[in-house]
């Protein structure tokens, strides 16, 4: 059984997968690690029993001894792997320090994914693990998709345009491994990614998970010289600026209201409308750039919570990629169908399932071959 543990900036995704089976023999799901953590198996919120209230690796060992068949595996999301890992990799002693030092990269998530694998070899130090990258997916870009335009010796150091989601992206090209397509992994955190033949052309996020769209509290990109004037004008320090730009700004710091975008649509505030136009303006016109780098799309796949459960989210992109030959089945859109175009269309337009967890298991099978 291989154990793919999943780990958000406060939550841990928990799976056992058979090897060569489709689905998982269990999932649990804790959230609000640090705060207040809750329980779910299999999608079913557990009442009766409390996570610790503590970190990650407290979390990760509370399920451990939950499981209800014994691993000979492990398999982590791990969000940043850095310039030098283009697949999943055998973890060794090596490898966790160098993964430790891009934790100023990502440092909601890389510390959490890090805790998680230490956890794991603490109570079973002789299985294998294995570390898959978000970042790995988008290694195939072409290398001037992947610069910016700063002085040579920083790009030598490494500053340069990652990507995320990967692991969301490769799980697509699963069922979508032809043509030009345009994924749109939407939920909390959110990004677009141009992919060809199974091969990532571009993408939203760059250096870090804050650039690119609108999501739910962080601002996606925007101009550096704004950066600037908060700190040099509004005399904000750098820590106060990354936690604006991080955790109160998107749906979140528009609205006024909340990150949720249901409670936003379900609110009549003017605010909460207008935060919902803003992260739909932001995915088309990203989303526009992003067909250009294709040279054209031929699927448009929505995935993520708010990719897949959102219809009027939905709707609204669609509305505006027209221009592109998407049209949508409203009908279909509205229940929440995994084929929802029109008849007529130039553009396929579907809602495909995140499943990481699925995508991790099926990379630790090929990085460690058959048992």
């Amino acid at each position: 059984m291989i154990l793919v543990l999943n780990a958000g900036s406060s939550s841990l995704r928990c799976a056992l997968f058979q090897r060569g089976a489709d689905g998982p023999a269990w999932r649990a799901h804790v959230a609000g690690i640090g705060h207040e953590p809750r329980l779910s198996i299999d999608s079913v919120a557990v009442a009766g029993e409390r996570p610790p209230a503590g970190d990650h690796a407290a979390a990760a060992r509370w399920l451990f001894a939950r499981l209800p068949a014994a691993p000979t595996a492990a398999g982590h999301r791990v969000v940043h792997g850095g310039l030098h890992h283009a697949a999943p990799v055998r973890l060794d002693a090596e490898i966790l320090s160098a993964l430790e030092g891009l934790i100023p990269l990502a440092p909601a998530h890389q510390p959490q994914a890090l805790a998680c694998i230490r956890a794991f070899g603490e109570v079973w130090p002789d299985l294998p693990q294995v570390a898959c990258f978000d970042t790995a997916f988008h290694r195939t870009q072409d290398r001037l998709a992947q610069l910016y335009p700063l002085p040579r010796a920083l790009i030598n150091d490494g500053l340069v345009r990652f990507g995320f989601h990967g692991l969301s992206y490769a799980h697509l090209t699963r069922a979508y491994p032809k043509g030009r397509i345009l994924a749109a992994h939407l939920g909390h955190g959110a990004s677009l990614c141009a992919i060809r033949d199974a091969r990532s052309v571009a993408t939203t996020m760059g250096f870090t998970t804050l650039d690119g769209l609108m999501m739910g509290t962080r601002s996606g990109a925007v101009d550096p010289g704004l950066v600037l004037y908060l700190i040099r004008e509004r005399g904000l320090s750098a820590d106060a600026v990354a936690d604006l730009l991080n955790a109160r700004s998107g749906l979140l710091g528009v609205s006024g209201i909340s990150d949720d975008v249901q409670v936003l649509e379900a609110s009549d505030a003017s605010a909460a409308r207008e935060a919902l136009d803003l992260f739909t303006y932001r995915i088309v016109r990203e989303a526009g750039s992003l067909i250009a780098a294709l040279g054209g799309v031929d699927t448009l796949v929505f995935t993520g919570g708010i990719g897949e459960h959102a219809a009027q989210i939905r709707a609204d992109v669609c509305r505006g990629l027209a221009f592109a030959g998407v049209a949508l089945d409203e009908v279909a859109n509205a229940g929440g169908s995994p084929k929802i175009e029109a008849s007529g269309s130039a553009v396929a337009v579907r809602i495909a399932p995140a499943d990481e967890e699925r995508e991790i298991a099926l990379s630790v099978t090929d990085a460690l071959g058959p048992s």
